[in-house]
């Protein structure tokens, strides 16, 4: 009796993608990311598939009061170079969750996904919004409350 490897065709995974809605209020980044993570990724999906993008929608919601554990928001540091001689910058993430709430959760739920070429293809399906309701956006001007 032969046995056949069924692959998924790209076409069914985008009829079958689901819609997931994540409240960050009182939740720890990290568990939050890791769930954001998994969803995006496909991995509780019986047909997952590593080298195609099998994962759902996911809009995370109340980015603002995503929960840091320890010390974390006087000693994290978000750093970034631009290349120039002492262009190296440090954010700490206190500061940053005052300018931009949802950056903190991106790059939380970014580095959780697999450096590869479907990373960029999976993030376009992640929606960050820092009040509890996704018609409310956040402009750049716009403080964070």
């Amino acid at each position: 009796m032969p046995q056949n490897t069924w692959m998924p065709v790209v076409k069914e995974l985008e009829s079958r993608r689901a819609r997931h809605l994540l409240d960050a209020e009182g939740q720890v980044l990290g568990r939050l990311a890791t769930n954001a993570a998994n969803l995006l990724r496909g991995k509780g999906k019986p047909f997952i598939t590593p080298h195609l993008d099998c994962g759902d929608f996911v809009t995370v919601t109340n980015a603002v009061k995503v929960h840091l554990t320890g010390k974390k928001m006087e000693q994290k540091f978000y750093f970034r170079h631009s290349g120039y001689a002492s262009g190296a910058k440090t954010i700490p993430v206190r500061d940053q969750m005052s300018r931009d709430p949802r950056k903190v959760v991106f790059l939380a739920i970014k580095r959780m996904l697999n450096s590869n070429r479907l990373r960029a293809r999976q993030l376009r399906r992640l929606k960050i919004y820092p009040g509890p309701e996704p018609i409310q956006k956040m402009s750049a001007k716009e403080p964070a409350k």
